[in-house]
């Protein structure tokens, strides 16, 4: 079965202190204590009940100023190209990103986390708890990163997938 369009709506934005793609953190381990705000808009803020139970969340949110998706991309920390889909690139078919921050406070419709690797007005998609034993399970095998892993605390976006 083939899907002409899949279209989703915000549910909220993502607030942080990196106003352009060019110098943000990859990763959240590579930024654990940078922190920023996930503004859920009022709508949805009946969902966040029991939400600050957890410790980490993953947030959903979709890669707005990245530039048009390629199927071979030169990663950071990799010098040459690999397939999207090996890759955590933002330029992708579909630019929707996922990352996992600490949450450490819930007050209305807002969310206070570290570990931020967005971009400042980042369209949020989702939010779900993390749950290392739902999500992490079993042995892990990290393809072409292994090597490279070494770099992720001081690798920044370059602006490569956002024409920065």
């Amino acid at each position: 079965m083939r899907f002409r369009t899949i279209t989703y709506r915000p549910i909220g934005v993502i607030h942080s202190p990196f106003k352009e793609p060019k110098g943000t953190p990859i990763q959240p381990t590579a930024a654990p204590e940078v922190e920023g705000t996930v503004e859920v808009f009022p709508e949805f803020a009946e969902g966040l009940s029991d939400l600050g139970d957890f410790s980490h969340i993953v947030l959903v949110y979709h890669f707005h100023l990245s530039k048009k998706a390629s199927l071979m991309v030169k990663p950071y920390m990799h010098d040459t190209e690999k397939g999207v889909f090996a890759t955590r690139a933002p330029a992708r078919p579909n630019p929707i990103g996922l990352s996992v921050v600490r949450l450490t406070k819930v007050k209305g419709n807002t969310l206070w986390i570290k570990g931020v690797d967005m971009v400042d007005g980042t369209p949020l998609l989702d939010i779900k708890p993390c749950v290392p034993e739902f999500d992490m399970g079993g042995k892990k095998k990290k393809g072409w990163l292994k090597e490279n892993l070494k770099k992720l605390r001081e690798t920044r976006d370059d602006g490569r997938f956002s024409g920065g």
